[in-house]
Order: structure tokens, then sequence, then C-alpha cells
């Protein structure tokens, strides 16, 4: 008999799976410091601290719930596909780290001892438990609860609780999710009064009925309870009666409101909130209440930096906070149940809730899913065991709308066993599986990052039907008929991702595309220091652990610490619930909340001229109705001297669980007036060789290469052409997608400059230079043409691309120069306040702004290109003196205190040494972001083509003190 940390058993001696729900009965927390130990083999741990006399040597303190390996035994392991150890299932090695954990408890006075049960929220991977020297039985599904009959082992005084936790087991092979390896005992351990005649389960049943406004509610339960629901006159509602309520208030994720209940036996009472919600497909739609939803999501792993997997509530309330202040309106719990107190938030917040099962055979991948155990009989037992205790825990969450069988474990004949038994529990939700093609087992067409131009074609029904079902005219019908999620897109790794807005749009185009979820949530950084104090995040292999996934961990909207990435700014703006259309006077709304009117906003409106505001007001709100819109007028602006932009505002009217009244909903700017056109002034001097320098104006410029030198009182370097920039994750990509591999193999990164002519004479100074890469043909040839207008220097720059180049997109194409150290502030007028990039500008508005340089940097957990401002109109960078850049166009500018070759060879921030220079881009254009670390690079109008290109700055050095 193989031990039972590799057999195919669930468990044994658990007691059946239950919804989870708090009562009037006794419940003792178990969480705090524990005795711990760890040995490095399961065979070799001894059994030493059962009993209640001193436990064996080497025990030390841990706190429960953790992580060991975040308490110093052990190493986190990060892998995306591979596991950790051989495919060699269900074994595992020898070296199978076991960690044993050992408390004291003493029993309150008055607890009724029989009946009682011993719950733990989730352990990872295997664990066997004892109580007071006596087998309770054993658990395998880290992320699920199971359940001990304890009373019969509980004695007056004081009790031992012993739990030996396994790192490894054949529960393992189903926990492949991308993510850090952490065992233990990560969520709470709780010792629970069973009373006799007290409630063990129950299934509550609360539907709405949208052309009536009914509510129907029934309710399930193991024991003769009584059901009281006293707002809406219910009371003493017995099990299995259905009573239909001529009116109620439906529960949705606009709107979660919620019924407190009671329920009851003479023995017990629970506590509970009804949301009344229908869930169904209907015309090829998902709807809630009768109504199409459009699921605004994000995937979300749970991860804390310091942590791990033991979330705080605290914590997790944070997380759905910042999802909906940044206009999230749903979650794919990636790749397993979150923690049960999520859900309850999720009620209370108002969150849609794609509920997956704790199964993923993803490693299966590198055998050519040979094994797999989604298609081994075998196996069936252990997969519909995790399928079965997350229904039974989560079935009375109003929030969770779709249950997920699971992700990426291929497909297998185990799949359809725990479809039918979902649907026979709880027809009431339907079911979603991406990675069978087939879709037999799911009530949704669905894909991982697909390009949007085959999103679109699916909103249309034009797709080519996968392989899976083109043979078969039924299943293909059957799939054609389903309505379509995008169960991930948008890999939010480092600097991006990008094209979120033209996913929306194809989104609110087709109703057919019901959404998705970005990938994903949160950085899995771990907090460090480094010898000297400096903090950073860690990734895999930081630790030393091997095989490992590097950082693609690193995939967040947020940093670790649930900083808000720009990403996410651009998500908030990307899915804001209400479009803003301006024509002539009159604003159209349009509301895009399913079930909400915009009763709860304020409007304002922004009038700025070059960015100073110089007018403003607020606008009547009207209560436009979901789905609708409708039109207000706009006061009669005052003329602008300069570039004039309006800015309209929704805020929240008054505070809402979620933020606070003045919260920002969404905003839209309109431009309303042109900058006036400057007419250009001749040159007002020529330029002539003096020595080594040639002279123009007030700048001197070196007479070999070319390169500006001063300019007035101001000494620098440059500027001249730079198409190189940090390669982003999304520019380094996965496997053969990676326009960095390409870059590098044709020498972007190293680009030489070769000055062919310096040319002055009486319209100025015309520099000639070619710009290419040691062992290529391909080249840059490039016209710098400088002139002197009074005061301003004026660069008018051409490039034109010389030989094969193909289809190699340019990093960047721009111009890069180095001030002086003391050079530490920026000022410009353009978009901001953050960064904005071809593909992800949506969230940056066109003002007047000003930062440190250190402000300007985003810090991403693995450094890259960073930090880009977008559109500028000029912009000053301040030290002892200003330098103003002007475009005739729009720029796009970075400053930095680092190079990018610094910033490519960076492995965390705390790497980046500042340089005794600031080093400026100042970009005619930059390549776009795409998501092509996991999906698709940019789209073809933000691709960088080597193309003739011409554009122009001018230049000012002006005194420090005329800032302002």
């Amino acid at each position: 008999m193989p031990p039972y940390y590799e057999d195919l058993s669930p468990g044994t001696g658990r007691r059946p799976p239950r919804a989870a729900f708090a009562s009037d009965a006794g419940r003792l927390d178990l969480s705090g410091t524990w005795l711990f130990r760890l040995s490095p083999t399961a065979e070799g741990a001894p059994l030493d601290f059962l009993g209640p006399g001193d436990p064996g040597p080497g025990f030390t303190e841990l706190p429960v719930p953790s992580h060991w390996v975040l308490h110093g035994h052990g190493t986190p392991r990060y892998t995306n596909t591979a596991y950790p150890f051989p495919i060699d299932p269900p074994h595992v090695p020898d070296e199978n780290p076991t960690g044993d954990h050992r408390l004291v408890f003493h029993l309150p006075a008055g607890w009724r001892g029989p009946g009682s049960v011993l719950r733990f929220e989730g352990v990872d991977s295997c664990f066997r438990v004892w109580l007071n020297g006596r087998s309770l039985g054993t658990s395998k599904g880290s992320r699920l609860p199971a359940e001990f009959d304890a009373g019969a082992a509980l004695r007056p005084g004081a009790n031992v609780l012993a739990v030996r936790v396994h790192r490894w087991s054949s529960g393992s092979y189903l926990e492949d999710q991308d993510m850090w390896w952490l065992p233990g005992i990560f969520r709470e351990v709780t010792l629970l009064e069973r009373p006799e005649g007290g409630i063990g389960d129950f299934f509550v049943h609360a539907g709405f009925d949208p052309t009536t406004g009914r509510g129907t509610l029934r309710v399930d339960t193991d024991a003769p309870a009584l059901l009281t629901v006293p707002e809406l006159g219910v009371a003493d509602l017995p099990p299995g009666r259905e009573l239909v309520l001529p009116a109620v208030e439906p529960w949705t994720a606009e709107t979660p409101r919620r019924y407190e209940a009671r329920l009851a036996t003479p023995a017990e009472c629970v506590t509970l909130h009804l949301g009344f919600r229908t869930v169904s497909i209907e015309g090829g739609l998902l709807r809630v209440n009768g109504t199409p939803l459009l699921l605004r999501g994000v995937n979300r792993h749970e991860h804390d930096p310091d942590h791990g997997r033991a979330l705080s509530p605290a914590t997790m309330r944070e997380d759905l906070l910042l999802m909906k202040r940044h206009n999230v309106n749903a979650v794919r719990t990636s790749h397993y149940p979150p923690h049960p107190a999520f859900l309850d938030l999720c009620d209370e917040l108002g969150m849609w809730v794609v509920d997956e099962c704790d199964i993923e055979t993803h490693g299966f991948i590198h055998a050519g899913w040979r094994g797999n155990p989604a298609d081994d009989p075998a196996w069936e037992p252990m997969l519909l065991d995790r399928m079965r205790r997350m229904v039974e825990r989560d079935k009375n969450h109003p929030s969770v709308i779709v249950w997920s069988l699971g992700n990426e474990s291929h497909h297998g004949r185990n799949f359809g066993v725990l479809a039918e038994w979902t649907r026979a529990r709880d027809p009431g939700r339907p079911l979603h599986y991406e990675r069978d093609r087939s879709y037999r087992h799911s009530d949704f067409y669905s894909l991982m990052y697909a390009p949007v131009a085959e999103v679109e074609r699916i909103g249309r029904r034009e797709e080519e039907a996968p392989p899976e079902t083109a043979g078969d005219p039924a299943l293909e019908e059957r799939r054609r008929a389903l309505p379509f999620l995008l169960c991930e897109y948008a890999h939010a790794m480092g600097n991006g991702p990008g094209s979120l807005a033209a996913y929306q749009r194809a989104f609110e185009a087709h109703p057919r595309l019901q959404g998705g979820f970005v990938w994903e949530w949160i950085d899995h950084g771990f907090r460090r220091r480094t010898a000297d104090g400096r903090e950073y995040f860690a990734y895999g292999g930081d630790f030393g652990d091997h095989p490992h996934g590097g950082n693609f961990c690193i995939d967040g909207l947020v940093f670790p610490d649930r900083t808000p990435s720009p990403g996410l700014t651009e998500l908030k703006k990307v899915f804001q619930p209400l479009a803003m259309e301006l024509s002539g006077d009159r604003l159209r709304l349009t509301n895009r909340h399913a079930f909400a009117d915009l009763s709860h906003l304020r409007l304002s409106w922004t009038l700025e001229d070059e960015g100073v505001p110089v007018a403003g007001g607020g606008l009547p709100a009207p209560a436009v109705p979901p789905g609708q819109a409708a039109e207000v007028p706009m006061p009669r602006l005052p003329a602008t001297a300069g570039e004039g932009l309006l800015t309209v505002r929704a805020e929240l009217a008054a505070d809402q669980p979620w933020a606070p009244a003045g919260h920002e909903v969404a905003w839209e700017q309109f431009p309303v007036s042109p900058a006036p056109a400057a007419a250009p002034a001749p040159p007002s001097a020529g330029a002539r060789r003096r020595g080594g320098e040639v002279l123009l104006g007030g700048a001197v410029f070196d007479a070999r290469t070319g390169l500006l030198r001063a300019l007035g009182p101001l000494r620098l370097r440059g500027p001249r052409l730079d198409v190189w920039r940090a390669p982003t994750d999304n520019d380094r990509g996965m496997g053969p997608h990676s326009v960095a591999r390409d870059w590098r193999r044709a020498g972007l990164d190293r680009m030489e400059h070769r000055t062919e002519a310096v040319e002055p004479g009486p319209g100025g100074l015309r520099v000639h230079t070619r710009v290419a890469a040691a062992g290529f043909e391909r080249a840059l040839r490039v016209r710098y043409s400088w002139s002197a207008h009074g005061d301003a220097l004026r660069l008018a720059v051409h490039v034109l691309p010389e030989g094969p180049w193909e289809e190699l997109p340019l990093p960047r194409l721009g111009v890069g120069l180095e001030l002086p150290a003391e050079f530490g502030h920026v000022r410009w007028f353009g978009r901001g306040p953050g960064e904005a990039y071809p593909d992800s500008s949506k969230a940056a508005r066109v003002g007047l702004f000003d930062s440190s340089v250190a402000g300007l940097q985003t810090p991403y957990v693995v450094p890259q290109e960073n930090g880009h401002r977008a559109e500028v109109r000029w912009a000053e960078f301040r030290g002892p003196c200003r330098l103003r850049v002007e475009g005739e166009g729009h720029f796009g500018f970075t400053a930095r205190r680092w190079t990018a070759a610094d910033l490519d060879a960076a492995a965390h921030p705390t790497d980046l040494v500042e340089r005794d220079r600031l080093f400026v881009n100042l970009d005619h254009a930059q390549h776009g972001l795409g998501s092509a670390s996991c999906g698709p690079g940019p789209l073809p109008e933000h691709r960088l083509e080597p193309a003739e290109t011409r554009f122009a700055l001018l230049f000012r050095a002006l005194p420090a003190e005329s800032a302002g």
C-alpha cells in the first residue's frame, strides 16, 4: 500500500463537505503561535509530538496560519508550468519536506464537547491530524476545507492538536497553478461546537423574476431549521417549502442588496444574508435577472508579499476596494477557491465571481499529456472531491454566478464527471472550462489571449471551428450558440498590458462577447532587503529555487505591496461605466451599467487654457437608466488664448461602501480650441567654425561629430538619434514571440554612429550621420538640421532607413541627450500625470504637470522601459537653469538617472545605481506594448515600422529664476 500522501484517496476520516457559515454555537479560533519542526523526508519524520508530554527535540515557534518556507524553514519555489518534481504520478520524491505542527489549547468553560468538529480552511498540500494522540484522518486539496469529528478525542483542560503536513503529495499533481509552491497550514484552524439538533448544512435558493419583481425563496437543510427574514415578513419558513414574495430588491454586483435572515433550530441559530438573483443563459447570453452581463474582470491569485497565501481579512477587503475603485466588476478566482471571507466580501460590496476549482495539471504538457489525471478514471474520486468541496462550501453566495471546473488541464473523461455532478447539484449556475475545445462540458465558448481581430470575428460569429468540433455538426452548432468569455487576456506583466481599449471596444460592439478577465491582479513578489537595507521584491530563482519560472509570476495590475500600476490606471479608464461624447453644446451620456442608473453620480467640468484652469462648474446628472443614453446642455465656454481642453468628470455623489463621495468613476476630455499656429521665424544667425567648434547663435557644437555641447550657460551632450529602449517583459515575449530577441539579433541595442559631414552655413548647421549595428548593412541615415531663431535653437531631424529592414519594428525613434546631474525636476504640458505608450494611453489626460525625476519612474519589480510621457507640447528640465523643449507637433520624453543599458541589465530596482548625469529621451514615436509575454504583440497600428520620418524640436536655455 502506498503511503497516504501518495495514494489516490482525497482523504480519510473527513466529514462530508458543507456550506461555510457561522452560528451562535461555540467557535474556538486556534490561530496563533504553534510549535513546529521540519523534517527533510516523510518517512524519516518521528511521531514524538502527539501526546501530552513534551514533544521531541527540534521544535521552534511558528505562527499559524502561515507558510513555513516564509519563516526560515526551507525555500519558496515558483514554477509556471513545470512541476518542481519528476512527473511520476502519483509518486513524489523521497525528499519530501514534512512539517510537524503542535498546539496545546484549553476548552472554554461550558464547551459542549460531543459532536465537536475540527475545521481546517486550507493546508498545502497534504496533512494528517491527531487530537490527544488519536488519529482523526488525512486530507488533500490545499485550498479547500476539511472537517474531522473531534468530540470523542476532546478532553477537559489541556488538549494536544498535532498536524503533520507534507510539502508534496499525489494531490500536488492537481495543483500546478502558475504560482509559488508554499506548504503549510495557511488558512485558519477552528474547533466548532456542533450541538445535538444543530444545523449541519443548508442550501438557500433565492431567485428573482425581473418581469414581475417577485422573489422566490426556499432553503434545503439537513435539520428541521426554520428561516426568518424580518424585513420581508417571512417567519418560520420550513425547509423545502418555496415561498413567492410579491416584491424584493434583487442582488447584483452593481446594487448588492442583501436581506438579513436567520436559520434556526432550538439548538442553533445561523445568521445569513440573502441575495435574490437568477443566473441563466438565454438566447446565447449569460444573464443575471434577465439582463446580459459584460464582465470587466480580473484573475486573482491570493498573494501577500510577506505572508504568501495567508491573507488577512483586511487584505482581502483592500483587494476588493481597489477593484471596485478601478471599475472592475468581476473576479475569476484563479485557479482555486479563495478564502471564504473573500466571497463574503464579494456579496457585501458587489462583485461577479467565477469560482474556480482547485485543479490544474498543466505540467503534464511536458509529458505530451500522458498520464494526465483529467483522463484517468483512477483519479476521478480526487477530482470530484475537489469540485464537491468547492460547490458545497460556496453555494450560498449570490456573488458566485459561474462554477469553473478548473484550469489548463487539457481534457478528459473526469471533467464530464465533474460537470454532470455539478449540474445535478446546482442547476442554477452555468459551468466554465476552457481547455477542452469541444466545450461539451462548458456553457461558454472561452479562450485565452486571443488577438483582438479574432475576438471581433467571434463577436460576429465568423470564427473558424476548432478541430475538436469541426467534424461534429451538432457539437459545432452548440459551440456557436454559446456566449463567449476571454477567461484570460491582456497579460499584465511589467510595463503593460497594451490594447486594453481595443479589446473593450470589441466587447462593447458585439453582445456575444461578454467580457473577460485580465491576467492578473497582483505581482507575486516577496518582500526582501539587500544587505544594506534596501527593499525589493523577489521572484522565481531569487531563493535559489530550481527549476523556476523566473519573473513570470510578476504579472499583475498591482505591485506586490498592492500599489496600483499604470496598467490598473489604464484599466480603470477603459472599464469606466459611463461614456461621454460632446457634440456642439450637448454632452451625450451613455450608461454602461447593466443594473444601476446614473443617480449615484455627480458631474463637473473644467476648462483649461494651455493646462491652466480658467472656468468650471457642475452639470445636471440625469438618472439615465442602465444601457440608455441622455443629453445634457453644456454652458457657454469662454474663449481661450491657447489650446483649450474641456474635461468632464463623473464622481460619486455620496459615500459608497467601497469609496467616499467625490471618488472619480469616469472622465473624458475634449479639445475645444486648437493651439494658435506659430509663424516660423527666419533664422537669426548663421553657423561658423571656430577651431574644433561650430558656433550657432548661443550654441556650441563639436566640429567633428556635429553634437551639441552647450546651449548658452547649459552644458550638455547630444542630442543624437536613439532607437533603443530597455525591453519590457512584453517585448521579451514568450517562446518564439519575442520582438526583443529580434531587436538584439539586429543589433539595435548596440547601434554605432558615423559622422559623414558637418556643414555650417548661413542658414545654420547640417550634420549627416549613418547609424548602424556592427555586422549588418541595414542602417538609418540621419540628417540633423540646426538653425538659430532668436533665443531658440531649432532641430529638424530627417531619418531614412537603408537596407533590408524587412518586418523589424523599431523600439523607439527619437533623440537622446545628457544633462548635468543637478537637473532633478521636470514640468510639462502634455499627457500625464503618469506614463503612457501608444496602446496604453487612455488614462493619461492632457494637462500641465510637474514631477521630480524620481517621481517620473515606475518601479516595476523587474526594471524595464518605463516613465514615458506622451503627446507633450513642451517640457522644461529644471536645474541650475532650465532647458525648455517644444515640439513642432507632439513628442514624448523620458528622464532618468540611468541608461537604457542599465535598466536592461538590472534584475531588481536595487541594482540600479544613479549616474552623475540625467539621461533624457525626446521621442518622436515608441513601439507599442502589447502583451506578448503571454499573448499577442501590439496591434499593427501600434507597431513602429522603419520609414522615412521627419520631426522637429525647439530648444531654449532659460534662467532658473523665471521658473513658474
